[in-house]
């Protein structure tokens, strides 16, 4: 069976440094910092202080005020991005077919900040459940792909991939496979979160996975740096419209660039911890490699997952000295989550559409943040430090690991016709 060949055509985003693709590159390519102190609740008594929240976002811009309100954030912020990326796509009822149109999406947690507020309203009360009947369709997972899909009218494949912080990778991965083995002729795909909230803030900090650099938060977020200590929670979406490239050619539509490849691994290590030399990492690049057809030496660029903890940082870094070798010191590296913060489930498609847009512009965004040199990583790796750096790029890679060990990488490449 021939595979069929897969592009993007449509791009939207909702984050921290922007709330739409244009505001969000030129808040990467510019070192803009997205962390500033909490506004959605009192911090006084917790250890962090600071988050990466998306500003200025009205969701009665897409929607009635009623209607909204049956929506969590994380839906809401899914449904902001993959508007963008429809109508950047140029998608109507009149170019495709709504049974061949599906909608894969990735979220590591869901609603959080519904379940919270239904559980903290229950525990003020006299036992008797009461809940809001909107409480589980508020909350469950797969809850922003149905919204999607019920908001276009698409009725091809709709569900949601869980795999911690690598879901809209994972999701992306899905949406792939899916066109490439003739299922489907466009997949909107991607990921949203929403865990700025008393829970999520206060279940990472008792696992000391986040930092607490309160006097300081714009410079908190510090991939590669030696006095890094956790990442930066960080909510938000990111849409990309997947499409069969005959299909999309045949409807006269933009194609921004071809998906490769994508490649999955288990660390089979730790819950949360990845293992110190990085053997799932490595075997997630080979993957995708294998998967793309592809060498080392063809990769320019690597968007990685760089979180800004001690552990991770570094074992990501020698995978891809262990995967490219010599190669690796002539690659663009940097860490986006070092302006955005951390996304979680949301994190792989806002990174793959940082990737994407790097080989778009021939242009990489920087790692900010960076003034203590590690000397436990290679001091011959470009890691793209303080400032944008421009190259042109035909192959870029976007890497995305989540706790439980999940790993996913997506390769994209300059359109050859």
């Amino acid at each position: 069976m021939e595979l069929k060949r897969v592009v993007v055509t449509g791009l939207g985003a909702l984050t921290p440094i922007g709330n739409s693709i244009e505001e969000y590159w030129n808040s990467l390519i510019n070192g803009v910092s997205g962390a500033a102190p909490i506004t959605y609740y009192d911090t006084e008594k917790h250890k962090t202080k600071f988050a990466c929240e998306v500003k200025n976002f009205n969701i009665e811009d897409y929607m009635d005020r009623k209607e909204s309100r049956r929506l969590d954030k994380f839906a809401q912020y899914a449904i902001a991005a993959s508007d963008e990326a429809i109508k950047d796509a140029g998608l109507s009822a009149d170019n495709v077919d709504k049974y061949r149109v599906g909608v894969i999406w990735g979220a590591g947690i869901g609603g959080l900040e519904t379940f919270q507020e239904e559980v903290m309203y229950y525990a003020k009360g006299d036992g008797t459940p009461k809940f809001n009947p909107f409480f589980i369709p508020k909350m469950i997972a797969d809850i922003a792909p149905a919204h999607i899909s019920m908001r276009n009218g698409y009725m091809g494949p709709n569900y949601t991939t869980v795999s911690a912080c690598a879901s809209s990778a994972n999701a992306l991965i899905d949406a792939f496979n899916y066109i490439r083995l003739g299922m489907c002729d466009v997949i909107i795909s991607g990921g949203s979160e929403a865990a700025v909230t008393i829970a999520g803030m206060g279940g990472f900090n008792s696992m000391h996975a986040l930092s607490t650099r309160n006097e300081s938060p714009e410079t908190a977020s510090r991939p590669f740096d030696a006095t890094r200590d956790g990442f930066v929670l960080g909510e938000g979406a990111g849409a990309l419209v997947l499409e069969e490239y005959e299909h999309a050619k045949a409807r006269g539509a933009k194609i921004y660039c071809e998906v490769g490849g994508g490649g999955m691994s288990s660390d089979a290590y730790h819950l949360t911890a990845p293992h110190p030399d990085g053997i799932g990492v490595i075997a997630v690049m080979k993957n995708t490699l294998r998967d793309a057809g592809m060498t080392p030496e063809q990769v320019d660029h690597i968007n990685t997952h760089g979180t800004s903890t001690p552990l991770g940082d570094v074992a990501e870094l020698k995978a891809i000295s262990a995967v490219f070798g010599d190669h690796a010191k002539t690659l663009n590296i940097n860490s986006t989550k070092s302006m955005t913060g951390h996304l979680l489930g949301a994190a792989g498609a806002i990174e793959a559409i940082a990737s994407i847009l790097a080989m778009e512009h021939g242009i990489v965004p920087p790692t900010i943040n960076h003034t203590v040199v590690d000397e436990s990583i290679d001091p011959s790796l470009n890691l793209t430090l303080n400032k944008a750096q421009k190259r042109e790029i035909k192959v870029a890679m976007s890497n995305t690991f989540g706790f439980g060990g999940h790993n996913a990488c997506v390769l994209f490449k300059k359109l050859e016709s």
